[in-house]
């Protein structure tokens, strides 16, 4: 089945009043590359919904693939790639915790098993 989407889901926990430089240096910086990477930006959701200096802020960025040949070029992509790696030692002074996670709509997982 064509046509499927894998998502690349992204949360990043900043540290607090960090929140809005860390969007505005993904979004800058980060996004470009990615886009590169065949991957298509689908959202940038904060938690809470606004930037404050006292308390963290939780940014889940959500990214779509093309099935699972895009997932695998983009992790061909990347792992051989040293300035992603850079880019998040860069912003580490930002950011609490970050964890990358993968996900699929239940209706296209028999098509992405199919490999």
């Amino acid at each position: 089945m064509a046509g499927e989407k894998v998502y690349v889901i992204d949360r990043i926990i900043t540290k607090p009043g960090c929140g809005k430089k860390f969007v505005d240096a993904y979004l800058a910086e980060y996004v470009p590359d990615a886009q590169r990477r065949s991957m298509t930006l689908a959202s940038v959701l904060v938690s809470p919904p606004l930037w404050t200096d006292n308390e963290s802020n939780v940014v889940t960025i959500t990214w779509t693939v093309e099935g699972t040949a895009g997932w695998w070029a983009m992790t061909r992509q990347g792992r051989g790639d040293p300035t992603i790696g850079q880019w998040w030692e860069r912003n580490a002074p930002l950011i609490v915790e970050r964890s990358r996670t993968m996900a699929a709509d239940a209706a296209d997982i028999e098509g992405l098993s199919n490999v």
